[in-house]
């Protein structure tokens, strides 16, 4: 990816605009934003070079406590939006956040093209198995017999939407796993998404506290991936299909063409015009 170096003494709280963050007390989001700064730190990125797009939810509040360009858009409408930023200013970092709601959802056939297009975006989906900005209850990745939501008492009877092994079968040529509870992790795993030529998707176990407070014990299930990372995607989709969704690591990386439209000059009113006459 190409990017716009500046001053080697930017710091990471350069990053971080004036906006104080409204998530709940040890909400994992924190962790992430920080992940954000660090590595936009790291690759010395010009701030006016990098636009951060995000939809409906906390994850998506991401944008508004990053200094540099950002869209908030509407629910589960955050990869067209950044697909269409990137067709028309290639020379961006574009960068989507989302939640597993936001993303897996409403926001699924999207995510589905934005893998398979392969254009080069950072897809970051901070993944706590519930709807936290709607009260609770149970997303596309919850698990079938979680029974706390009152609009799921008995639990949802699904099995949870699999991101990584979709994101695998739609064509993303980058897959990681990150924790918000490993904040050195997580912001390597960011570089490398941001440096990758094409659709890198980083999944990030991000646990709610407020209505998932159980998920206080990822921080001992999760655990290294036990295999190197990967440009077979039937090596992958083997990896994938065993592992116990707390495993953590780049596990698929591929080099494939990056999907970028040739932008032709904009047409005038008077050139549209002309196409309707008879």
């Amino acid at each position: 990816m190409d990017v716009a170096v500046i001053t080697p003494t930017l710091r990471a709280k350069d990053y971080k605009s004036e906006v104080a963050p409204v998530w709940c007390p040890g909400c994992g989001h924190f962790a992430v934003l920080s992940a954000v700064t660090k590595a936009l730190a790291h690759l010395k990125l010009a701030k006016e070079r990098v636009a951060m797009i995000s939809g409906i939810g906390c994850s998506s509040r991401l944008p508004a406590y990053v200094d540099a360009y950002g869209f908030h858009g509407i629910h589960g409408r955050a990869l067209p939006l950044a697909s269409g930023l990137k067709a028309a200013r290639p020379d961006l970092t574009v960068i989507v956040a989302g939640g597993d709601g936001d993303g897996f959802s409403i926001g699924g056939n999207h995510f589905l093209h934005a893998c398979r297009r392969n254009m080069d975006l950072t897809y970051i989906v901070m993944d706590n198995e519930v709807y936290g900005m709607t009260k609770g209850q149970a997303s596309p990745t919850t698990q079938p017999d979680w029974a706390k939501s009152k609009l799921t008492p008995h639990g949802t009877g699904m099995r949870p939407f699999l991101p990584t092994a979709i994101a695998l079968a739609a064509g993303a040529s980058f897959i990681a796993r990150g924790f918000a509870g490993d904040p050195n992790g997580l912001t390597k795993l960011l570089v490398e998404a941001i440096e990758h030529p094409g659709f890198a998707f980083l999944q990030v176990l991000s646990p709610c506290q407020t209505f998932r407070p159980e998920q206080k014990e990822w921080k001992h299930l999760v655990h290294p991936a036990d295999t190197a990372p990967t440009d077979d995607p039937v090596e992958a989709a083997r990896f994938i299909q065993a592992d116990d969704g707390m495993a953590l690591g780049l596990f698929y990386v591929r080099r494939l063409p990056v999907w970028q439209p040739q932008n032709q000059p904009t047409a005038t009113p008077a050139d549209l015009e002309r196409e309707f006459v008879l």
